[in-house]
């Protein structure tokens, strides 16, 4: 498939995710856990005639015109794409499928759903350099314009939006808002990791030529070898270090154990590896 159209479909798989988990599940619980959605429930709240799914609208493109006019277009055509498609899902999911209550009468299971959707496809999003706008964009602003750690001052945003929840709705949602916000931090982190997850390969074996020529024409990877000296065998041996995703390690671990089931291998997970083949700097 087209690297273009794959990631395309990958973006609107992700805007999608974050939709449903937003529309279907957060807003009908008044799960408030930070950023525009959650800002949208608490207005929504102290302005009855207006639905939550219009203030996202609304934020979003009052956000994405201040960016334009502040940022001078860097925050990127993907972000002002997934933010005006994630606005008009929500919208138009109002209107298709209106919800006067929510789908369960299990709030706690309505909470995975509202927190593991919108992660999966934030980190989707995020693996593209993308985002579905709202707070990004003013993270963005908020570090041109100011010496803020904007880390925390997104973070205590996300806090007091979770809090309020306590005055505007019941002591229930409060404590639902305030587990989703921790949950929430720690899933977008975890998704993100095993989606970049790679294997990273030290092999110490006596047929580098053989194992160097499976990496490089098999697997279409490379590989630095260098020649090192076995303390307990007093003998030669190369060093192959190569990283790979987890199905071309598996192949690797087998063949090696082919060509030399003495070698010595080193396998260990990695997420973040930046050079040709995997990501820029």
């Amino acid at each position: 498939m087209n690297k273009k159209l794959r990631d395309f479909l990958l973006l609107n798989l992700g805007v999608l995710l974050v939709s449903v988990g937003v529309y279907f599940f957060k807003f009908p619980n008044h799960f408030s856990t930070g950023g525009v959605s959650g800002l949208s429930i608490l207005l929504a709240k102290l302005l009855p005639a207006v639905s939550p799914g219009t203030l996202v609208l609304v934020f979003n493109c009052l956000f994405l015109v201040l960016g334009f006019v502040l940022l001078n277009r860097s925050f990127g055509l993907k972000t002002v794409y997934c933010s005006l498609l994630f606005s008009g899902l929500t919208k138009g999911f109002e209107v298709l499928f209106p919800l006067a209550a929510p789908l369960t009468g299990e709030r706690m299971l309505e909470l995975v759903f509202a927190m593991a959707l919108p992660a999966v496809g934030s980190a989707i999003l995020f693996n593209l350099d993308a985002s579905t706008g709202g707070t990004d964009i003013l993270a963005m602003i908020l570090k041109k314009f100011t010496r803020l750690d904007i880390g925390k001052a997104l973070m205590a945003s996300d806090a007091l939006i979770a809090c309020s929840t306590f005055f505007l709705f019941d002591v229930q949602t409060g404590l639902f808002s305030v587990l989703g916000l921790l949950m929430k931090s720690l899933l977008v982190d975890s998704v993100i990791e095993n989606i970049n997850l790679k294997k990273q390969f030290l092999i110490i074996t006596t047929a580098p030529r053989e194992v160097c020529g499976y990496i490089n024409k098999n697997m279409h990877r490379g590989a630095t070898v260098w020649q090192a000296h076995g303390a307990y065998t007093d003998g030669e041996r190369w060093v192959i270090l190569a990283a790979m995703n987890r199905t071309q390690a598996n192949m690797v671990r087998k063949f090696v154990k082919i060509v030399d089931s003495h070698a010595f291998v080193l396998i260990s997970n990695t997420s973040d590896i930046i050079g040709k083949g995997f990501r820029g700097m």
